[in-house]
């Protein structure tokens, strides 16, 4: 239960960043448009409610277990910014993300 917690936070904070990225540019960044977007509020909520899992997530894992799990979030923006942004992917940013899987897995077996 306390992976599924973890996955789920993580999970929503990418998101998050995707949709405020849309956001971003769809918009004059001011305060106005800011509060007044959809996209914006939208992740900043499902950042709120990554926070709610990852408070239940902690209280259940050790914190040096899980925290090194939050860099999943990098791999799933990867992917993410790809398929939904549009954006380029180079083999060193490749490079770097098997290296960043490579490392949640020996941190989850240890």
């Amino acid at each position: 239960m306390s992976y599924i917690l973890i996955l789920s936070s993580i999970f929503l904070g990418a998101f998050a960043q995707v949709l405020m990225k849309i956001g971003t540019s769809k918009i004059q960044l001011n305060v106005i448009s800011i509060i007044t977007s959809w996209y914006i509020m939208s992740g900043l909520s499902l950042y709120a409610f990554s926070a709610v899992f990852w408070i239940f997530a902690i209280s259940k894992v050790q914190l040096s277990l899980a925290y090194p799990m939050v860099s999943l979030g990098y791999i799933i923006v990867f992917i993410l910014s790809y398929f939904i942004l549009g954006e380029s992917i180079s083999l060193l940013r490749l490079f770097g993300l098997f290296t960043i899987i490579a490392g949640v897995i020996i941190v989850a077996k240890s």
